[in-house]
């Protein structure tokens, strides 16, 4: 059902309103482990397949109308055979009899016909997880949320936002969400694992000013549990407040100087991390961490752990996406990288082993410092505090790093006006080992667990 547009918001709830999704994980298992059995029929020496269903509800309101509402429900099934060495993929959006047969006959036909590849293969039978003993991770937490009850949220959050100060002239809106995801996964080991959870969402986006003085800026809450979520007006108060901030900025002077990087902005360096360490990237050649396991990347004080089994976590899992069993395991110790990211496939092109991250990473938590954002302002003294970027000045190889960024202007430890329309450049690796703390404000709205970091010295090239 898709109202795009429509106010007829009826009484409907959003999919987790779906309780005990038992059943129809059930279901789906069943057609999993059928398409299995169906490829071994075939021929296949081995197979694996996902099948998935997601259901949702987003509406979005702007300067108190409603814009959209959104009903999605999503459902598909992805197959890979091997016969041997050689391997097809095929998928389909409907998984009814039918679209299920021609994907299977799809993906043994692209089988048949491709060149061997003495490192395709499922993943190792030994490391699979245990379905009967995958670790409680408290992910499904249904919102009985109709439309009109997420009219009202939604506009209880941008009025507040609206009505915090008289420079807001506009509004880019705010949407609220509610979604739940099904997930089987079933391959010839005679693996079949189960995932379910639920997220939920509130945004507010805001502009102050007119003509070409207007500046925008936004907030928003995220999590699995409703009751986890910022209320809707602490969401357009903070949208207000972070967007009246950056009104008159002022340029800076080029140079090197101190950066903090505010939370939301700082998990982007970890994943600049991940994807250096990721085993495609690796095994291409095509990272500046190639032959770094081991090595000492950042100071011996930064610790980062994956952690994927975090009650509530954003992507807690007991296993990844080829059905390995996953654990906590440490990603940097005392400033060493202490592995890879790796699945199968990039395991054994480069001859290790699967760390259970196929598919990506899980909750990846970088040990918090003990300064709160205040503390390392007087730390840095004199600086930039970039709260936005833009741009993908990234060069994944050499590690070079040049972004468009926008934040406020710190003197004598306090910040003193905003700045836009500056960049911040460096490179990777050095700005790594340039980290000086971390704070404890960590932002949990992502899988990155991260505070503000703070970095002894980058280019700022600004006015002059």
């Amino acid at each position: 059902m898709n109202g795009m547009g429509s106010k007829d918001t009826g009484t409907a709830t959003a999919a987790a309103s779906r309780r005990d999704p038992g059943a129809e994980l059930d279901r789906l298992a069943a057609v999993a482990e059928d398409v299995v059995r169906r490829c071994r029929a075939l021929g296949a020496s081995a197979a694996e397949v996902a099948v998935d269903e997601d259901r949702g509800l987003s509406v979005s309101v702007r300067m108190g109308e409603v814009e959209t509402i959104e009903y999605t429900r999503d459902r598909g099934l992805a197959l890979t055979v091997y016969f041997g060495q050689r391997k097809g993929s095929a998928s389909t959006a409907d998984i009814e009899s039918a679209s299920i047969e021609a994907t299977i006959g799809q993906a043994c036909a692209i089988a048949r016909y491709t060149e061997e590849d003495p490192h395709a293969g499922l993943a190792d039978p030994a490391r699979m997880a245990d379905p009967a003993a995958l670790p409680p991770l408290d992910l499904w937490h249904p919102w009985e949320l109709s439309a009109d009850d997420a009219i009202a949220i939604g506009s209880a959050c941008e009025q507040a936002g609206r009505e915090h100060d008289a420079r807001i002239a506009n509004s880019d809106g705010a949407t609220v969400g509610s979604s739940d995801s099904l997930f089987v996964y079933a391959n010839s080991h005679g693996f079949t694992g189960r995932e379910f959870g639920t997220g939920h969402s509130i945004s507010c986006s805001l502009i102050a000013g007119a003509g070409a003085a207007m500046q925008r800026d936004y907030w928003w809450t995220h999590a699995c549990a409703p009751g986890d979520m910022e209320a809707p007006e602490a969401v357009g108060r903070r949208a207000a407040e972070r967007t009246i901030a950056r009104m008159d900025p002022r340029p800076v002077a080029t140079g090197s100087y101190p950066v903090l990087f505010a939370p939301e902005i700082a998990r982007t360096l970890v994943g600049h991390l991940v994807s250096g360490v990721s085993g495609g990237a690796l095994y291409r050649r095509a990272s500046f961490l190639v032959d770094h396991a081991g090595k000492q990347l950042f100071p011996d004080w930064v610790q980062i752990v994956e952690r994927p089994h975090l009650r509530r976590g954003n992507r807690s899992a007991g296993f990844d996406s080829e059905g390995v069993a996953t654990v906590d395991r440490a990603l940097i110790r005392d400033g060493v990288l202490e592995r890879y990211v790796l699945g199968s496939y990039s395991a054994r092109k480069l001859g290790l082993e699967s760390t259970a991250n196929a598919g990506g990473v899980h909750n990846l938590v970088v040990e918090p410092g003990t300064e709160d954002f205040a503390s390392l302002l007087k730390g840095m003294r004199r600086g930039l505090v970039v709260t936005e970027l833009m741009g993908q000045g990234i060069n994944m190889i050499t590690g070079d790093y040049s972004r468009g960024a926008a934040g406020f202007w710190v003197e004598n430890g306090e910040i003193a006006y905003p700045v836009d329309e500056v960049t911040v450049a460096g490179n990777l690796r050095t700005m790594f080992q340039s980290i000086e703390a971390i704070g404890r404000d960590v932002d949990t709205r992502s899988h990155v667990l991260v505070g503000s970091v703070l970095l002894g010295s980058m280019t700022v090239a600004g006015a002059g």
